[in-house]
C-alpha cells in the first residue's frame, strides 16, 4: 500500500474483532453494514477518536495534561491518521438563542458588515445620519452655481471666555438675517450662543483651498459643527443655510449617535438586545384559553381552571362575592357573559384585581420552583411588539444597508438573502471594506443552498430543526471553513433528505474530497453508496455476530461480492416485497384548515387502523402537520393553526415517538428505560453473597449511593470541559468504567456480576434470563424491533435517532396492548440497514393488526412503498410547500405528475 493510506491493525473497539484495515486517504469512503455491525465503532470510536487524540497532542500543555487520561482506541497500531472532525446525529441545543445564522457564523459576519458599511437612520425622523468630511462638504457646496457666495460660521457658547475668542483672531459675529457685526458693538443680551463669523467667499474653483481651510478651522473651533449660509449677501436670492458636522448626528433632530460596533447587532448582548423581550423575540403572556379552557362552564362550576385547586377556593369565593355585588350571574356559562363582565372577571376593578392580578402577585414568588412551574402552565408566547421578532433594539434596527436592517435580513430565507447580496452594488470604498466579509457570508449561504436548505430562514431556532436539517447545517458550517488535510466523519448525512436531493449531497461530499480531505461516511442509502470511491462493509450480522470486515474495496467489485448482505440488496437478490394488497379503511381522523408555519389551510384525512406515510421534500410541512397541529392540538397545547380535529373520539391516545433523547443524562440506559434494571437488582440482592453482606437492591444501582463508585458517581466516566475545544470524555480511573465498587462486583448471579450483565447485548440477555419471565417480558420487545445488538448498559445518549424511536416503540408495545392508539413516528428508519427496515416494518404491521394506527414521516422509499396510504406534501419546501400534492395509495401517488415522491417510487412499485 502507498503512504497515502490509514493503516489499522488489530482493532478491538467494542464488538470489532481484531480487524486489520487499509483505508485510502483523500477519498470518499462509505462504511456500511447492518445496524450494530460496528460501523460507529470503526468510524467514530476508532478513526475520529484517534484523530482527535493526535490533534490534542499537538496543542498546549493545558490540553495535553488530559491526553494520557484520554482513552486510546483498543488497537495494536493506527498509522497515517489525520486531524478529524465529526458531524453526528446529535440532539441539537435547546437554547432559544441558538439560530441557523449563529451556528453557521453568518450572524457574526453580518454584525461586522453592518458595523462597517451600514447607514444609520434617525430613530425619530428617519433621516440618514452621516459624519461629514471636509471633502464631502466641499463637494456638496460646489453643487451650487458658480459665483455663489457662502458665509462660514461656527457656534461659540457665551459661557466660554470672549477674550479667548478675540485672542484667536475672531472679532465679528453674525446677527439677525446674516448681518455681520463687531463683537464689541454687538448686543449679547438674551443669547446663550454666538454665531462667530469665520469667512465669506465666492465658490470659485480657485478658492477651493481657502474654503477647505476655513471649514476645517470652523469645525475645530465649533466643536465639530459648522454653519454655512449661501447667497447671504444677495438681496434678490433666498438664503439657504446648511449645517455640517464631523459627528454622527441627525441634521434635523440634532440627536447624536455612537459609531456602530458589532455587539450592537447581537441579540445576545445588552447593547443590541430588545429591552422588552431581552433578545428572545417572544413575550410570555397569560393565555385566556388555558386559564378558561372550557368556556361552557359557569364560574360556580369551575370555569377559572387555576382556581379549581383546593388551596384557591378562598380566591374563588372572593370572585363570586364581587360578581354578586355587580349582578354578574355565576351560574351561566362563561361564554354567555357580556364582554365587560368577562373583562371584570379577568382584570378586576378598583381594589379587586381579578384573575390576572392573582398571577401578577404570584410573579413576586417566582424564585420558588413550584410557582414557576404553575405559572408556565398558563402562559403562551406572542411575538414581541417592540422588535417584531427581530430580537434587536431600535438603534440596531436603525442601521441599514440598502433599506434593509440586519433584523430584516435574518428573517429572510437563505435563498432570499443570497439574492439580496447578489443584487447589491457597492462603491469602491465599500468594496474595500466589505469584500472579504461578503465572500465569507456568500460562501456559507451557498453551502446551505447546496445542502437543500434554501427554504430555512436565518433566524430559525436550531431546536425547531429536524435531525437531518441540523446535521446538514453542521455540514455546511464545516464546509465553509475550507479546511484541507482533514478527515470528516459523517453519520448518515442523508437523513431527512428526500430522494430528489440526494445528488446534491453527493456533490457536496465530492467537493469536500476534491479540495484535499478524506470523507468517511456511515451510510445505508443505496444512491449515496454508489458514489463511493472506497466502500467498507461490516458484519455479517449485529452485535457479537458482527464486527468483521466483510468487504473493503471499490464499488464495482463490491456489487459482485456474494457474501455481503448489503450487496445482495443492491443486486436485488434480497428486497422488501411490496404488499400484495393494501388495507381498506372507512374511519378517518380529519384535520381541517391546517395553517401552522407554511401549511396553506389544508384539510387532511388520515385513515384509522392503517399504516400511513407522510412524505414530501424537506421543509414541505410534514412535521408541522403531524406534531405542531395534530399532536399538540389533540393534547390541548395548540389553539391556532387549525379549525377542527375530527374523529379523535375513536382513539384512546395519540403518542408521538420522535428523535428526542430519552434522557440528557449518560446514566440513562436501555435496562433502566425498560424497567428491567429493577428486576435485575432484585435478582442480585437475593444471591447468597448479597444476603450475607446485607446488600439491598439499591446497592446494585449506579444512580444511588451505596454500591456505586463515588469517584464518578456511577457514571463510569468523567467529562472534562476544554476551553474552546470539544469536551473530553475520560474513563473513571477508580472503577475503570465499571460503575460499581469492587465489593459489589464480587457478588455474582450465575457466575456474572452486575457489570457483566450490563455489558451483555439484548440478544445475549434474552438467552441468559430465559428462565426469568419478569425480565424477559421487558427486554424481548427490544429484540422484536431489531435492537438485539444493543448493550443493556449502553448510554442512550450515544444512540441514533432511529434507535431511540425503536426503544420507545418497544416500550409502548409492552405497556399499551389493549388501547386504540395513533402512533406518530419521525423517520424511524434513521440508522437502519435495509435488512433492519424489514424488521421494523413487521413491528409496524403488527401494531396495525392489534388495532392501532401508525403514521410515519418518511423518506425511505422501501418503507413508503409498503404503506396503505400516502399523504404527499409539497410540491417544494418553505413558502412553496405546505399543500397536499396527493393523498392515496402508493399506486395513486405514482400517477400524480406533480409528486416528487411518486416519481422516485415508480422505480420500486409497478
Amino acid at each position: 500500500m502507498s503512504d497515502n493510506t490509514i493503516k489499522l491493525r488489530g482493532v478491538r473497539v467494542h464488538n470489532l474483532k481484531n480487524i486489520d484495515l487499509d483505508m485510502p486517504l483523500d477519498q470518499l469512503v462509505i462504511i456500511t453494514g447492518v445496524s450494530g455491525s460496528g460501523k460507529s465503532s470503526l468510524a467514530f470510536d476508532t478513526l475520529y477518536a484517534e484523530g482527535q487524540r493526535r490533534f490534542i497532542e499537538s496543542l498546549s500543555a493545558y490540553a495535553r495534561q488530559f491526553l494520557e487520561r484520554m482513552e486510546k482506541p483498543d488497537a495494536d497500531s493506527i498509522e497515517g491518521i489525520t486531524p478529524a472532525i465529526a458531524i453526528q446525529q446529535k440532539a441539537v441545543t435547546k437554547n432559544p438563542r441558538s439560530t441557523v445564522a449563529t451556528v453557521t457564523e453568518i450572524h457574526d459576519f453580518l454584525r461586522v458588515l453592518y458595523a462597517r458599511i451600514g447607514t444609520i437612520f434617525c430613530t425619530q425622523c428617519g433621516s440618514p445620519v452621516r459624519r461629514d468630511t471636509i471633502d464631502a462638504m466641499i463637494e456638496e457646496l460646489y453643487q451650487y452655481p458658480p459665483e455663489t457666495k457662502v458665509t462660514i460660521s461656527f457656534a461659540w457658547p457665551l459661557e466660554n471666555s470672549l477674550d479667548g475668542l478675540k485672542k484667536e483672531g475672531f472679532f465679528r459675529i453674525l446677527q439677525g438675517e446674516g448681518k455681520i457685526v463687531k463683537l464689541d458693538d454687538a448686543d449679547l443680551s438674551g443669547q446663550d450662543t454666538l454665531d462667530v463669523f469665520m469667512d465669506r467667499l465666492t465658490l470659485d474653483p480657485n478658492e477651493r483651498e481657502r474654503l477647505a481651510d476655513s471649514l476645517e478651522t470652523a469645525l475645530k473651533k465649533g466643536g465639530g459643527r459648522v454653519k454655512v449660509s449661501t447667497n447671504a449677501a444677495a438681496d434678490d436670492d433666498e438664503e439657504q443655510i446648511l449645517f455640517f458636522s464631523d459627528k454622527l448626528e441627525c441634521k434635523v433632530c440634532k440627536i447624536a449617535y455612537e459609531d456602530p460596533v458589532p455587539n450592537l447587532f447581537s441579540f445576545n448582548s445588552p447593547q443590541g438586545a430588545c429591552p422588552r423581550c431581552h433578545g428572545f423575540g417572544d413575550l410570555a403572556v397569560y393565555d385566556e384559553n388555558k386559564i378558561i379552557p372550557d368556556p361552557t362552564l359557569s364560574l360556580e362550576e369551575g370555569a377559572i381552571e387555576p382556581w379549581t385547586k383546593p388551596n384557591s377556593r378562598r380566591r374563588l369565593r372572593k370572585l363570586l362575592e364581587e360578581a354578586a355585588k355587580r349582578s354578574i350571574p355565576t351560574d351561566i356559562p362563561y361564554e354567555k357573559l357580556s364582554t365587560p363582565q368577562q373583562e371584570f372577571i379577568l382584570h378586576g376593578e378598583g381594589a379587586y384585581r381579578g384573575v390576572m392580578g392573582f398571577f401578577d402577585r404570584l410573579q413576586r414568588k417566582k424564585y420558588k420552583v413550584q410557582v414557576r412551574v404553575f405559572l408556565a402552565r398558563y402562559r403562551k408566547y406572542i411575538p414581541c411588539p417592540n422588535c417584531r421578532q427581530t430580537r434587536l433594539n431600535a438603534l440596531a434596527l436603525s442601521v441599514r444597508i440598502r433599506e434593509k436592517s440586519i433584523g430584516d435580513l435574518l428573517q429572510m430565507t437563505v435563498k432570499e438573502v443570497l439574492a439580496f447580496f447578489d443584487s447589491l452594488e457597492f462603491t469602491e470604498f465599500e468594496k474595500q471594506i466589505a469584500d472579504k466579509l461578503l465572500q465569507e457570508i456568500n460562501n456559507r449561504l451557498k453551502f446551505l443552498l447546496e445542502v437543500g436548505l434554501d427554504y430555512i430562514s436565518l433566524d430559525r431556532m436550531t431546536f425547531t430543526l429536524s435531525g437531518g436539517e441540523a446535521q446538514r447545517i453542521n455540514l455546511a458550517a464545516a464546509l465553509s471553513t475550507s479546511l484541507v488535510g482533514t478527515m470528516f466523519v459523517l453519520d448518515e448525512p442523508s437523513i431527512g433528505l428526500h430522494a430528489r436531493d440526494n445528488h446534491r449531497l453527493v456533490e457536496i461530499l465530492k467537493s469536500l474530497k476534491d479540495i484535499g480531505n478524506t470523507v468517511v461516511v456511515v451510510e445505508h442509502d443505496p444512491e449515496i453508496m454508489q458514489s463511493a470511491d472506497h466502500i467498507i462493509d461490516l458484519g455479517p450480522r449485529a452485535g457479537e455476530h458482527g464486527g468483521e470486515i466483510v468487504f473493503s474495496g471499490t464499488m464495482g467489485n463490491f456489487r459482485k461480492f456474494p457474501e455481503s448482505l448489503t450487496a445482495q440488496y443492491l443486486r436485488k437478490e434480497r428486497e422488501i416485497p411490496v404488499p400484495s394488497a393494501r388495507r381498506k379503511f372507512s374511519r378517518f381522523i380529519t384535520i381541517k384548515d391546517a395553517s401552522k408555519h407554511n401549511l396553506k389551510n389544508i384539510t387532511v384525512k388520515i385513515p384509522l387502523h392503517a399504516f400511513t406515510c407522510v412524505t414530501g421534500v424537506s421543509g414541505s410541512g410534514k412535521s408541522s402537520l403531524l406534531f405542531d397541529v395534530l399532536y399538540k392540538g389533540w393534547k390541548g397545547e395548540a389553539y391556532d393553526g387549525y379549525t377542527e380535529i375530527r374523529g379523535d373520539e375513536n382513539l384512546d391516545a395519540i403518542i408521538m415517538v420522535d428523535q428526542s433523547p430519552l434522557s440528557t443524562s449518560p446514566r440513562s440506559i436501555p435496562a433502566t428505560y425498560t424497567k428491567a434494571m429493577d428486576d435485575i437488582r432484585e435478582l442480585f440482592s437475593r444471591t447468597r453473597e448479597a444476603k450475607l453482606h446485607k446488600y439491598r437492591p439499591g446497592y446494585f444501582s449506579f444512580n444511588t449511593t451505596g454500591g456505586r463508585c463515588e469517584e464518578c458517581k456511577g457514571a463510569g466516566r468523567q467529562i472534562v470541559e476544554m476551553q474552546f475545544l470539544s469536551d473530553i470524555v475520560l474513563t473513571c480511573e477508580a472503577c475503570k468504567g465499571r460503575r460499581f465498587k469492587p465489593e459489589i462486583l464480587e457478588v455474582k448471579y450465575q457466575k456474572k456480576n452486575i457489570d457483566d450483565i450490563l455489558k451483555m447485548s439484548i440478544s445475549e440477555a434474552i438467552e441468559f434470563f430465559s428462565d426469568v419471565p419478569k425480565i424477559l417480558k421487558k427486554i424481548f420487545p427490544l429484540a422484536e424491533v431489531g435492537l438485539g445488538y444493543l448493550k443493556l448498559g449502553q448510554p442512550t445518549t450515544t444512540l441514533s435517532g432511529g434507535e431511540l424511536q425503536r426503544i420507545k416503540l418497544a416500550h409502548h408495545m409492552v405497556h399499551r396492548r389493549n388501547k386504540q392508539i395513533l402512533y406518530l413516528f419521525d423517520e424511524p428508519t434513521i440508522g437502519l440497514h435495509l435488512y433492519d427496515v424489514a424488521v421494523l416494518l413487521e413491528s409496524f404491521q403488527k401494531l396495525v393488526e392489534q388495532g392501532h394506527t401508525v403514521v410515519v414521516i418518511e423518506h425511505n422509499l422501501d418503507m413508503i412503498k409498503c404503506a396503505d396510504f400516502i399523504i404527499d406534501l409539497g410540491p417544494e419546501g418553505g413558502e412553496r410547500g405546505g399543500e397536499v400534492v396527493v393523498a392515496g395509495t402508493p399506486e395513486e401517488c405514482i400517477l400524480s405528475p406533480h409528486s416528487h415522491t411518486g416519481r422516485y417510487l415508480k422505480k420500486l412499485v409497478s
